[in-house]
């Protein structure tokens, strides 16, 4: 059973910085592809990034291209998204995800764990 426990939310003002961090409690992390989503109140689930299991591939969103950055380091079985010049538009609970699939999907539905989520508030 893969458990994940997000950490790293907060309140930031706009242009602000946070570091979402991600463990993974499963064994064989190495072998899952990573994303982080995101769900504003009254919104959808919506897609933020995702990373493939070696980390040399990553997919992001339009609305978080060059200011999002995520990685991860297997050998801690963990994922990180650093999030620079934060807009209060990117105000959402933040949710980690694992795939057992190869691909970089985009979709939720793609998705076969998923942490609790952690809060990020940015205010303007």
């Amino acid at each position: 059973q893969v458990q994940l426990v997000e950490s790293g939310g907060g309140l930031v003002q706009a242009g602000g910085s946070l570091r979402l961090s991600c463990a993974h409690s499963g064994r064989s992390f190495s072998s899952y592809t990573m994303g982080w989503f995101r769900q504003a109140p009254g919104k959808e689930r919506e897609f933020v990034a995702t990373i493939n299991w070696s980390g040399d591939s990553t997919l992001y969103a339009d609305s978080v291209k060059g200011r999002f950055t995520l990685s991860r380091d297997n050998a801690k079985n963990t994922v990180y998204l650093q999030m620079n010049s934060l807009k209060p538009e990117d105000t959402a609970v933040y949710y980690c995800a694992a795939s057992r699939s190869g691909y970089l999907y985009s979709h939720p539905a793609n998705f076969n764990s998923w942490g609790q989520g952690t809060q990020v508030t940015v205010s303007s």
